[in-house]
C-alpha cells in the first residue's frame, strides 16, 4: 500500500504528456494507491462487460478504495454527455445509441460482485425524449431480480426538468435518489451554463413529494463564498433533502476550472456541524469526499 498525494497520481496517469506548471497540493490531501484482489476484479469486469463507470471517467480519488471495497457507480447510457460543464472531466459530444443490453450487463456486475448497495447514474441525454429515465427503471428493476437484498441509489441528471421522467424513476422505487446541484446558483452561468439551479431544487422537492429519499452533492473551491454554500444548504433542507455531501473541487486538466481555493479539513468539519444543525440525517463532508462516497454507510445509518 503506497501512500501518495493526488498531484503525484495525476503526473502518473499523464506522463507522457507535457506537463504545465500545477498549484501544488495542501498536505492534506493523500490517497492509498490499493491494487488489491478486490480492486483488479472489478477493473477486470467491468472492462469484460464492456460497461462505464464515473469513478474512472470523472478520475475520481477514491477509486482505489472504493473498488477494494466492491463499490463502484455504474455511468449508464455510454461516456459522452451532451452537456459541458467546465468542473467536468466526462467527454462532451454527440452520443452513441442506447445499448439496450446494458441495464441486465450491469445487473449482471451486481451479482457478481454480490454487492450490497449499488450506485447508478448517468451522462446527459438531452437527446433522448425521456432524458434515459426509462435505462435507470430497466436497470434497477434487472438489480432486483438478480440481488433483491441489494439497495439501489441512483445519481440522475435533472432531464431538463420533465416531470414525467422523475416520475417513471421513482415508480421504480429507488432506495435513494441524488441528485447534485454542485455549485452555488451565482456560479451556475460560467460553471453549469445548461443546468439550472431553481430547477435542480425543484427536482429534488418533487422526488421527496412521491415518497423518496433525496441525497445531493456540491463541490467547494470554484470560486464561492462560504456564506454561498450555507445558502445551499439551507435551500436543500427547504427542499427536505435527507443526505448532502460536500467535497473540494479538483482541477481534471489545464482545459478545466482552474481551483479558486482549497477548504481545510477544519472548514468541512465546520460545514458537518452546520449541516446537521439545519436537519441533514447526513452530512459526509471532506476534502475528497465525492457525491457517492461512503454511500453504502450512509444508506445503513438511515436504517433502509
Amino acid at each position: 500500500m503506497n501512500l501518495v498525494s493526488i498531484e503525484t497520481l495525476k503526473n502518473r496517469e499523464h506522463q507522457d504528456a507535457p506537463q504545465s506548471p500545477r498549484t501544488r497540493l495542501p498536505s492534506w490531501f493523500k490517497v492509498n494507491i490499493q491494487r488489491g484482489a478486490h480492486y483488479q476484479e472489478m477493473r477486470r469486469l467491468v472492462n469484460a462487460q464492456g460497461l462505464h463507470t464515473i469513478c474512472e471517467e470523472a478520475r475520481c480519488p477514491n477509486i482505489w478504495e472504493c473498488w477494494n471495497n466492491r463499490t463502484a457507480t455504474f455511468l449508464l447510457l455510454g461516456d459522452v454527455c451532451t452537456r459541458r460543464c467546465h468542473y467536468c472531466s466526462v467527454e462532451t459530444g454527440k452520443p452513441g445509441a442506447v445499448d439496450t443490453e446494458e441495464p441486465s450487463r450491469v445487473a449482471e456486475a451486481v451479482q457478481s460482485l454480490q454487492l450490497r448497495h449499488a450506485v447508478l447514474t448517468s451522462v446527459n441525454r438531452d437527446d433522448l425524449k425521456d432524458g434515459g429515465a426509462s435505462i435507470f427503471v430497466e436497470t434497477i428493476q434487472h438489480i432486483r431480480r438478480n440481488i433483491p437484498s441489494c439497495k439501489v441509489e441512483v445519481l440522475i441528471p435533472d432531464f431538463q426538468g420533465s416531470e414525467s421522467a422523475l416520475r417513471q424513476v421513482m415508480e421504480a422505487v429507488p432506495d435513494i435518489l441524488n441528485h447534485n446541484v454542485e455549485t452555488v446558483p451565482r456560479l451556475f452561468p460560467t460553471v453549469r451554463a445548461q443546468g439550472k439551479y431553481p430547477r435542480s431544487l425543484e427536482l429534488l422537492d418533487r422526488a421527496k413529494r412521491l415518497g423518496g429519499k433525496t441525497k445531493s452533492g456540491l463541490m467547494v473551491g470554484m470560486g464561492e463564498t462560504f456564506e454561498e454554500v450555507l445558502g445551499v444548504l439551507k435551500d436543500l433542507r427547504a427542499a427536505q433533502c435527507d443526505i448532502v455531501s460536500i467535497g473540494q473541487y479538483l482541477q481534471p486538466t489545464k482545459e478545466h476550472r482552474e481551483v479558486d481555493r482549497y477548504y481545510t479539513p477544519q472548514e468541512f468539519e465546520e460545514l458537518k456541524r452546520v449541516g446537521l444543525d439545519l436537519g441533514f440525517q447526513h452530512v459526509e463532508s471532506g476534502p475528497l469526499v465525492r457525491s457517492s462516497y461512503h454511500a453504502e454507510q450512509q444508506v445503513e445509518g438511515l436504517g433502509l
